[in-house]
């Protein structure tokens, strides 16, 4: 397995480091094991060090991110036809997938803008707005934005422990990483609020 990490720390002073970063944000976009986050981070630690230029780090983790989100959207609309077939109308897979896509058409921004922030659920969130046929216009224009928040957020955490930490890069990255879980567990949080309120809602309409 390669060590994207280390490669990436290796090629701090190399143009090679943002085709390193468009690389490793294109797979971690259908690949769980691609650590992209930590990558980010750190060439963003080193832009506040100077060492990197923050505005093309930003672009090249949007660029990897957009392309890689482009294709489990491609991967559930080339097997969405045969995933319908198998959900037989009332049954509890077709209830679920008809829920999903009239979600979508009410909040598909929302949906996928936070979920990108979400580990797991960047993936089967793209995966899933594929498989139920979300038109690929609206989906490239949600995904653009949904990467390049994510992009410029992740770059920008370690950014900041750069400039704060300029004399110690190993602290730098660590506060950078550390921001990163604060804000992805935060914005999980706020998710969990509004799902227990919404499915609070349709009880209290139901009674």
């Amino acid at each position: 397995m390669i060590d994207w990490l280390g490669l990436a720390e290796s090629l701090i002073a190399s143009p090679w480091l943002y085709a390193v970063l468009i690389a490793v944000s294109f797979l971690d976009s259908f690949l769980p094991l691609i650590p992209s986050e930590p990558v980010v981070i750190v060439a963003g630690v080193y832009a506040g060090t100077g060492q990197t230029n923050i505005g093309l780090v930003i672009a090249a983790t949007t660029l990897g991110a957009f392309l890689g989100d482009l294709l489990p959207y491609a991967v559930g609309r080339l097997l969405g036809a045969r995933v319908l077939k198998r959900m037989p109308p009332g049954s509890k897979r077709r209830k679920a997938h008809d829920w999903f896509t009239r979600e979508l058409d009410a909040r598909g921004g929302f949906i996928l803008v936070t979920t990108r922030f979400i580990p797991v659920g960047r993936y089967l969130a793209t995966l899933s707005t594929g498989l139920v046929g979300y038109p690929l216009p609206k989906y490239m224009m949600f995904v653009a934005v949904a990467t390049s928040s994510w992009s410029a957020y992740t770059a920008l955490t370690g950014y900041l422990g750069g400039v704060v930490f300029q004399d110690n890069t190993l602290l730098g990255i660590g506060v950078g990483v550390g921001l990163a879980f604060v804000v992805t567990a935060v914005i999980e949080a706020v998710r969990h609020i509004r799902r227990r309120r919404n499915v609070a809602g349709r009880h209290a309409a139901v009674d």
